[in-house]
């Protein structure tokens, strides 16, 4: 099932589909290794929803909720 990282429960896995948006936002997404293929660990999220922390590519990373609905993810089924 595909859906927006934005919309990840904590401990929920999944392999990157595609990153949208245009410019810089996406850029640096990239260059900050979110592409298509990469696998993403839901950490944490802040206690107001903004922001969370993955795991990808075996670091951590925080993104902003905004950044986060701009990945979209397959996620894997149990």
């Amino acid at each position: 099932m595909q859906k927006k990282l934005s919309a990840f429960e904590i401990g929920e896995t999944g392999r990157v589909i595609k990153v949208e948006g245009e410019g810089r936002v996406r850029r640096r997404l990239f260059d900050m290794g979110v592409t298509p293929g990469a696998m993403v660990f839901l950490r944490k999220r802040a206690p107001l929803g903004d922001p969370l922390e993955i795991t990808i590519r075996g670091y951590e990373l925080t993104l902003r909720k905004d950044e986060a609905d701009l990945v979209v993810v397959e996620t894997e089924t149990k």
